[in-house]
């Protein structure tokens, strides 16, 4: 996959992390900016994790009025409160732009995993729903929001039969939402494997009897780096507008 052309900017992936464990996806985020720099000559791109301590800062480092990308799946408290206030204090000239899960281009890269996914099982994806996992909150309906707006745009994208959405800390519960599809894919609406995507999405499919293939999460796919990229790329082409 040929790189994005674009020289020169500065860039800063962030995630939440895992505060009772944070160094393996800090390392996650360290890598995934690694892999983005490759598509982006010229530029300096480095990752972090809120949950790491050092993480943030040492990442801005030295930089002058990075862009800052969320990687996390919604606008939330993490990133209209929590980051932009570690932004502000740190005072370093930081654009933060909006979360990965927001991205118009996502909804395509999903369309591709969810077809290759049903296709190396053996399904014919005209006949097999396309369950989406996500993740959901007990506090604010833009996660679901989001998650439900993808799907939307996804649903012009794919040949599935159906496609069925269902979450994790809200209703539709993950678990009712997975019983009695028939024929099932599942495709995680998640940005890093922790918690959620390792134990809880497993547990609500085999509670619901869903013996479906498992798609790793659409933050894990080969070609998020290139999207993150191009998005990258074309904030700093709006700017310079």
């Amino acid at each position: 996959m040929a790189p994005v052309t674009e020289i020169g900017g500065q860039a800063v992936l962030v995630a939440h992390g895992l505060p009772s464990d944070p160094a393996p996806q800090d390392a996650v985020m360290k890598a995934l900016a690694s892999d983005v720099a490759h598509q982006l000559p010229g530029w300096t791109v480095r990752g972090a994790t809120l949950a790491m301590a050092g993480s943030l800062e040492e990442s801005l480092d030295g930089l002058d009025n990075p862009l800052v990308y969320p990687f996390f799946m919604a606008e939330g408290v993490f990133t209209t409160q929590f980051l932009p206030q570690r932004l502000q204090h740190l005072n370093c000239g930081a654009l933060q732009l909006p979360p990965f899960g927001t991205d118009r281009a996502l909804a395509a890269l999903m369309a591709e995993a969810a077809v290759a996914g049903a296709t190396a099982a053996g399904l014919d994806p005209r006949a097999t729903t396309l369950l989406i996992a996500a993740h959901g909150s007990k506090i604010s309906q833009t996660s679901k929001i989001t998650a439900l707006e993808t799907v939307r745009q996804l649903g012009s994208l794919v040949p599935f039969k159906a496609i069925v959405t269902g979450f994790i800390e809200e209703a539709p519960f993950l678990n009712v939402a997975a019983q009695g599809l028939g024929p099932a894919i599942c495709l995680p609406f998640f940005a890093l494997r922790a918690g959620h995507v390792e134990n809880d999405i497993p547990e609500a499919l085999a509670d619901a009897g869903f013996t479906g293939p498992l798609l790793p999460a659409i933050g894990e796919h080969p070609c998020v780096p290139k999207l993150i990229a191009a998005s990258l790329a074309h904030a700093v082409k709006r700017l310079a507008a």
